[in-house]
């Protein structure tokens, strides 16, 4: 395997691990992660023949494999999941009822401008809350099936 292939492969992993914790909802996506390590792969290769060190090499590979992947509106549905309802369920439920209540969600995230430092700013306080009241009042209707 030459090193180009190998660099894929190590990108392709990074991002689909991610994919997998904080964007299940990109996490088949196969065209998405293949692009997305391939120019992580060519700028890493770039920046280093290029002569940059490996720290600075792999800062710019991270840069193209990560944008616009540092907030998750999964992991924050989750937080409150985990927060906020886990005295109503058992712990291995939390997930799953997490990947249930995404979409259910995404009328909350969608006032919102969601930046990747989103989760920084003074709004996302306000974001958990009405995250906390949609699914709470999707409880009150629907139950815990």
């Amino acid at each position: 395997m030459d090193t180009q292939q190998k660099d894929l492969s190590y990108f392709r992993l990074r991002l689909q691990e991610l994919l997998n914790s904080s964007f299940p909802e990109k996490a088949h996506d196969q065209k998405f992660i293949h692009q997305r390590s391939s120019w992580a792969s060519n700028a890493y290769e770039g920046a280093f023949r290029a002569g940059n060190p490996i720290e600075q090499c792999n800062e710019i590979a991270n840069h193209i494999l990560f944008e616009g992947l540092h907030f998750s509106k999964f992991d924050t549905v989750f937080q409150v999941v985990c927060n906020e309802f886990d005295t109503v369920m058992a712990d291995e439920e939390l997930r799953p009822f997490a990947l249930k209540m995404l979409p259910v969600c995404e009328p909350v995230f969608a006032r919102y401008e969601l930046t990747d430092d989103f989760a920084y700013g003074y709004e996302f306080d306000l974001l958990y809350t009405e995250t906390t009241g949609a699914i709470a009042i999707w409880i009150e209707e629907n139950g815990l099936q």
